[in-house]
């Protein structure tokens, strides 16, 4: 057992990581990062169309657009507004707490630069803060300052070649300007007549700066000098650059959500966790008893450190991200139940319960290690090939499943320490699910041919329904969800809609709030339609919007492959050097695309489409799958010295018996979860949880049927 010494180090060590992750979550006024899902807001990619710029001016034509973008989201008053350039010709914008369609089309213009002289004069300017502005003149703030400008500009953007950084002698930083030879001369003119003029320059209609013309500027190159910072020189060559350098912008995906279902979506997800908390505590307590109470607490602290990583780490907790959590108290009890039957096994032996806890950890440690490491490279991929919720469920899958690997091997064997210390002699489980001596090799060939039968019906449902089983993710389009008071008939609006000329719809109920509609298109529709919803009924309020360009969605599909392709990858090389036996690693990667295409086939006679969400199931279903299969895996390798008179099919029997009733409990724990999913996360998140719920069942099957056998069956063939 642990000794005296190391136990007190461990136990600091526990309250140090527990106290600081309480630091992190209470602090007043600080709370969790909502991605845009749960809090409303708009997620807007734009295209820059660098067609007409060269190459050595993309950064900064690039850089010009963000400060453009960043300018006309200020006018709403929008705060933590987050804009960043993407790739070669992309930017993202995401928006929280406020959705207007007018704001996605103001990022689309280009930026329009004006140079204007400032009247000097103080009775003109006197009677324009009186509020009659001379004609010609128009009165506008600067440094919290009223300012009057003159109308008609002495140049504009276009007269504008470009705008870079430069120091002078005393090695200030300057913006330094060079004009075209059609600007030169402008500037020329209105330097000469106007010494001592300030010269506002004026981006969509907002003064950016205003310096003193101090001379006469003739070689069309000019310098705009005064005490600035680094930061105020790039903001002021940004400006300049925006309307030198106009880029057209596109918008290729936008998704917007609404304040009333951001809030909705945050209820069904707190309703969705307390209820799958609920049904796994009450069945460790009943099932484990004593060990319950322990597996409780460290499902408790792995919530309160997956709370504390996404504040340590800058996570957003999106709705996917939500679902991840209740996911990993499901996959958290895995590890809990691994050690507990291990335990079992050691008591059943009749040894004493200090040795029995000892070896029930060291013998579990392992698979718990191997197992969730294979999850967490399915994670891995999700978070680098996944858009923003996406993201948000594989940080907090990862999160998750590092703080219940720490709170089953670390947490769990200090409290059975200090328990054995203070006296602890049993640790009494109920034990519904006896030892079994069932035959599970023998019914290889039918279950494959089962298997068989299932998957390419399932396929042949797929590839028939083409392009209509992809969602908007996959395929572009627009999905526009809407709130109708009073609730109409959906047959009432499509015939209103259809009169208006709407005849390529796809309309339904959105059945998690009362008068919700969806309405699909494969044009972007969205103006007309508000529009028209607006003319025929009392009140409309905007739930969601979702706009896909089709190269996006191309783009998004060949990630989602890529995604799963990669990650089986990634598991086939992971499995292939820890069983030091590619043979094993095969039949796992076989069961898991096993258990993708069938979760694959039952999605597309649902009903359900193909969209990012569901392709994150599928990753997750790999990740949970190919955990069942190791801790079989683990009891092949463990027993196989011990049993070198059995054949291979006699040592794969005895494994897959072991480890049933940890494979049982785990799959029914994982079940509570998902299918409080299912139930309260409303239609959102239905065919993710579906997904899921099929996985769960066929990554439990072929676990015993498929990936076991296939080792045998691969041995066979190669000798």
């Amino acid at each position: 057992m642990i000794n005296k010494q190391n136990l007190k180090i461990r136990i600091i060590l526990i309250a140090v990581v527990v106290g600081l992750s309480v630091l992190y979550i209470l602090p007043i006024g600080k709370a969790i990062n909502l991605g845009l899902d749960l809090k409303g807001g708009m997620h807007v990619l734009l295209r820059a169309d660098i067609s007409a710029i060269p190459a050595a001016k993309v950064p900064d034509a690039l850089s010009a657009a963000v400060e453009k973008i960043r300018n006309r989201i200020d006018a709403f008053g929008v705060k933590e507004t987050s804009i960043q350039v993407q790739g070669n010709n992309s930017i993202l914008v995401q928006v929280p707490g406020i959705v207007d369609r007018s704001m996605v089309n103001q990022l689309k213009q280009v930026g329009k630069l004006e140079f204007l002289i400032v009247e000097s004069d103080p009775e003109k300017i006197a009677q324009a803060i009186n509020g009659d502005v001379p004609d010609g003149f128009k009165l506008q703030q600067y440094n919290n300052s009223p300012i009057l400008l003159n109308t008609s500009p002495s140049l504009v953007g276009s007269d504008l070649a470009e705008s870079f950084i430069g120091f002078d002698s005393y090695q200030m930083s300057e913006v330094r300007l060079k004009l075209t030879s059609e600007g030169s001369k402008k500037f020329a003119d209105v330097t000469e007549n106007n010494v001592g003029k300030q010269l506002a320059i004026v981006l969509d209609n907002k003064v950016m700066s205003a310096p003193t013309i101090r001379e006469p500027i003739l070689s069309g190159q000019a310098q705009i000098s005064g005490d600035f910072s680094m930061d105020e020189v790039r903001l002021l060559v940004s400006v300049l650059n925006s309307g030198a350098l106009p880029i057209p912008l596109i918008v290729e995906e936008e998704r917007s959500v609404g304040p009333l279902l951001g809030s909705d979506s945050i209820q069904r997800g707190i309703n969705s966790i307390m209820l799958g908390a609920a049904l796994v505590v009450i069945f460790v307590l009943v099932y484990y008893l004593f060990g319950g109470i322990i597996t409780v607490t460290c499902l408790v602290l792995d919530l309160l450190f997956i709370l504390a990583g996404l504040h340590l780490f800058k996570g957003t907790l999106t709705l996917p991200g939500i679902a991840g959590m209740i996911l990993t108290l499901g996959m958290a009890v895995d590890a809990n139940v691994l050690i507990f039957e291990r335990i079992r096994e050691e008591l059943n032996l009749h040894k004493p319960l200090s040795i029995a806890v000892k070896n029930g950890f060291n013998r579990a440690k392992r698979t718990i290690f191997d197992a969730n490491i294979t999850t967490l490279i399915a994670a891995l991929f999700l978070f680098i090939y996944g858009t923003g919720p996406i993201k948000g469920f594989a940080t907090t899958l990862s999160l998750g499943i590092v703080a219940s690997i720490f709170t089953s091997i670390f947490i769990s064997r200090t409290i059975f320490a200090i328990l054995i210390n203070i006296g602890l002699k049993k640790f009494p489980m109920l034990s519904v699910i006896s030892a079994s001596k069932i035959n599970f090799v023998r019914y290889r060939g039918i279950c494959i041919i089962i298997s068989l039968i299932v998957v390419t019906l399932g396929m042949i449902s797929f590839f028939s329904q083409g392009e209509a089983i992809y969602g908007i993710d996959f395929k572009g389009g627009q999905v526009l969800e809407y709130k109708i008071t009073p609730s109409p008939e959906i047959e009432n609006l499509r015939a209103t809609l259809a009169d208006k000329g709407f005849d390529e719809l796809t309309i339904q109920e959105f059945n998690d709030i009362s008068g919700g509609v969806i309405i699909k298109s494969k044009k972007n529709v969205v103006t007309k339609i508000e529009e028209a919803l607006k003319n025929s009924f009392e009140k409309i309020e905007e739930l969601k919007i979702t706009t896909v360009g089709p190269a996006v969605g191309k783009i998004l599909r060949k990630k989602a492959y890529l995604a799963i392709i990669v990650s089986l990858l990634g598991i086939l090389i992971y499995v292939g050097l820890r069983f030091k036996h590619f043979d094993f690693a095969f039949a796992a990667v076989i069961a898991l695309f096993h258990d993708i295409l069938i979760t694959l086939g039952f999605l597309c006679v649902a009903g359900f489409e193909i969209n990012l969400l569901t392709v994150t199931a599928l990753l997750t279903i790999a990740g949970y799958s190919i955990n069942d299969t190791i801790v079989i895996y683990d009891r092949i390798r463990e027993i196989s010295p011990q049993n070198q008179k059995k054949s291979l099919k006699e040592i794969i029997n005895i494994a897959i018996n072991n480890t049933l009733s940890r494979t049982i409990i785990t799959s029914f724990t994982t079940f509570l979860v998902v299918i409080s999913i299912f139930l309260l996360g409303g239609e959102a998140l239905r065919g993710f949880s579906f997904a899921l719920l099929v996985g769960i069942v066929a990554g439990t099957y072929s676990s015993i049927y498929i990936a076991s056998p296939l080792v045998l069956f691969l041995r066979k063939s190669r000798v």
